[in-house]
């Protein structure tokens, strides 16, 4: 979609590419950083800095108490984060619970090892699921279970009665608890983010990974964590030193003293800026008949298409595409079954972009 927007040069609410402004203290950072002769390799966990520095938000934040030494690993992205812990955990023949819609790469990775994913559906509007359903989607050979929230593409946060729910599972079969947390800070509506290991029972099974691409906007960095107890994390050290050696140095330096400087303004400011991308986008898809989920976190909006011509998400996306100039992510790349109707928007956009995307979808209005 990204390649046929550039090519029609339309406005691209497909790929979750943020283009908003990287905040002074982060560029500056990591231009000192260099400057300052720091572009070798670091220590396959991480620069000491960065690690102390997430175990202080890790704190402050989530509510984590973690060891910076022995339970905090700087990753090549938070991709890389989840696919060492894959290596480190699973084995080809295993199962893991993934809810549906996903995340793309949460399953592929899982395939690409020979790991069996076993779906769960969340169901709109607010993507809930049955404690009965994921129940009864466990085996013998299941071995975790991947929670992402705020979820990419639904927005689904998960509620501390449904962590409940995983918890009991996990703990009754023995389970890991892998979860993706790097929408954390773009919560509506006044929710409070929920990090699974703060739940009773699951702090020693869960491996919590989040990152800064999306709080930095700083995707083209590659640069996540994992945190988890210390009897994972050798295991989870070794394959990311082997995958990626180690995350780039003078990058790390500058995500810390992002880390260090910004503070609750910065990330209040962030919110704000993106409920109101979230209000905007939502309410002219509404005006235009394709109905919103709206998303209680996260930064993007699943819609129903279906009033749009197409036989499946793809030619819906294409027709939207062609029509007025804006790419979206069929939504069936989110389903191993479903999503035909469903398109993907992106608001992380800057606002005057956003804007001109809304106008353009107005085109659309009195087809539908």
């Amino acid at each position: 979609m990204s390649v046929e927007c550039e090519r029609v040069k339309g406005i691209n609410l497909a790929q979750g590419i943020c283009d908003t402004e990287v905040p002074p203290p982060v560029r500056q950072g990591a231009h000192e950083a260099i400057e300052n002769g720091n572009n070798q390799y670091t220590r396959m966990d991480g620069i000491a800095g960065l690690r102390q520095a997430i175990a202080k938000k890790m704190r402050r934040y989530n509510g984590i108490e973690c060891d910076p030494e022995t339970e905090v690993v700087v990753t090549g992205g938070s991709t890389g984060a989840y696919l060492s812990t894959c290596l480190s955990l699973l084995e080809g023949g295993d199962e893991v619970i993934v809810f549906q819609p996903y995340y793309g790469y949460h399953v592929h990775t899982l395939e690409a090892l020979g790991v069996t994913p076993r779906f769960v559906d969340l169901k709109p509007p607010s993507w809930k699921f049955a404690k009965g359903e994921l129940e009864r989607a466990i085996s013998s050979k299941t071995k975790a279970i991947v929670v992402n929230t705020p979820g990419n593409p639904s927005g689904k946060m998960f509620t501390r009665e449904e962590l409940g729910w995983i918890a009991e599972v996990a703990a009754a079969r023995d389970l890991f608890v892998i979860t993706d947390e790097i929408y954390e800070y773009f919560r509506y509506d006044g929710r409070e983010h929920i990090s699974p290991a703060t739940v009773e029972g699951l702090r020693d099974r869960t491996i919590t990974i989040s990152g800064f691409s999306k709080t930095f906007s700083v995707t083209g960095w590659r640069l996540g964590y994992v945190v988890a107890s210390a009897k994972w994390t050798g295991a989870i050290r070794y394959f990311s030193d082997l995958a990626y050696i180690c995350g780039p140095s003078p990058l790390q330096w500058g995500v810390m003293t992002g880390l260090d400087e910004l503070g609750d303004e910065f990330y209040d400011e962030l919110n704000a800026e993106y409920a109101k991308k979230r209000r905007l986008l939502c309410d002219t898809l509404h005006e235009v008949g394709l109905t919103p989920f709206e998303p209680q976190g996260s930064y993007y909006v699943l819609a129903d298409a279906s009033s749009l011509p197409g036989r499946d998400s793809k030619e819906r996306a294409m027709h939207l595409l062609h029509t007025a100039g804006v790419a979206t992510v069929p939504g069936e790349a989110f389903m191993k079954s479903g999503g035909e109707t469903l398109l993907r928007f992106c608001f992380a956009k800057k606002m005057e972009e956003l804007e001109e995307a809304c106008k353009r979808m107005e085109r659309v209005k009195a087809k539908v």
